[in-house]
């Protein structure tokens, strides 16, 4: 019995040695294995292009590029921080930018009426009940909770970056509301197209849905993506559609909070999109290849974004957002979830 015991923490620091010896190489290496998960990625991607293996690239899909780079970055570490913000930022945009070269101006405007009009309503809503939550249940500071609510309400770390310098709110702020976002976007990209077959939707719905419940661009488009063709394109539109609230709200905030001579960030590349759509209907509608194939490749760069946004995320993230932000990001969450949910079914 004495010498069993006397095992056990001997048994628990080797343990301990091997799990450090392993994570110290792994970080130690993290840039190796960074490039070597890109290259692969990338490599697999475009078999799609030659023929007899295009069911090799069947496997990558951006919520397997996303977990994969959650993965890397929580096992070795963050590679290139300044290259993945940068690279996922422009590359989200011209990823879509490229997919409204398949898109018919007339019925994605159609497809997407519906959740339209409802996301006059749900913005605001999202507006008040984010400021409520934050403020009167956690008693979370105004910028942050404001922060976490703008996210919410339209378009995630976009409107979060172009609220921020107007609120002046500070760098642990932005922070703390972005890690929050961030991380309720990675679970939304695995759990929405689950709960969509689950609830037996159309691509319509599912659409309808992910555009007005999910946070992000890059999630939206990634679980509309994975849901089906027709879901992709009406969770775009509406998406983007969406996002051009960040204009209104940065200067509705601006006046709230008394903030003037602040520089606003216009998502520009929302206008490409509708460009890209006006192109493909008037300008290349006979000769279709052209638009699929610019549309083939943004699908493929939306993937490895979302690898770039997987390893984006570090522990010090995590550990910097806390449990009372988070618990405000979730709550709404649920709330704006499930009233999309009864709005579409009901209504």
């Amino acid at each position: 019995m004495i010498v069993s015991c006397t095992f056990a923490p001997r048994k628990q620091l080797k343990i301990k040695y091997m799990i450090s010896t392993a994570t110290k190489t792994l970080q130690g290496n993290n840039k190796t294995i960074y490039v070597a998960l890109l290259s692969t990625l990338t490599f697999f991607l475009f078999l799609d292009y030659i023929p007899g293996l295009e069911a090799w690239s069947a496997w990558v899909t951006p919520p397997v590029a996303l977990f994969l780079g959650l993965i890397f970055a929580l096992t070795c570490g963050q590679a290139h921080p300044k290259f993945n913000k940068k690279t996922s930022k422009y590359l989200l945009q011209y990823s879509v930018v490229g997919l409204g070269f398949e898109m018919n101006l007339h019925s994605a405007l159609a497809s997407g009426k519906e959740g339209m009009e409802f996301t006059v309503i749900s913005v605001i809503g999202t507006l008040v009940i984010g400021w409520f939550i934050g403020r009167k249940l956690f008693k979370i500071d105004r910028n942050t909770a404001y922060l976490i609510s703008s996210g919410t309400a339209i378009c995630g770390g976009s409107a979060i970056a172009a609220v921020g310098p107007v609120l002046r709110a500070k760098d642990s702020e932005m922070s703390v509301a972005l890690g929050t976002i961030f991380i309720l976007n990675a679970i939304a990209l695995f759990i929405f197209p689950m709960i969509g077959h689950a609830l037996s939707m159309d691509q319509q719905q599912f659409g309808t849905w992910a555009a007005i419940a999910i946070h992000d661009t890059s999630s939206v488009v990634g679980a509309g993506a994975a849901y089906g063709e027709e879901a992709l394109k009406v969770a775009t539109t509406i998406k983007l559609t969406r996002a051009l609230w960040i204009i209104p709200m940065a200067f509705a905030t601006s006046f709230i909070f008394k903030s003037k001579g602040q520089k606003i960030s216009i998502p520009w590349f929302i206008f490409f999109f509708v460009l890209a759509m006006v192109v493909n209907t008037y300008l290349l509608d006979g000769v279709p290849q052209l638009g699929a194939a610019i549309n083939g490749i943004a699908r493929k760069t939306l993937t490895i974004t979302m690898f770039f946004i997987g390893a984006s995320l570090s522990l010090d993230v995590l550990k910097a957002v806390g449990i009372k932000p988070l618990l405000q990001g979730v709550l709404l969450w649920v709330v704006i979830s499930l009233s999309t949910l009864a709005y579409i079914y009901f209504v």
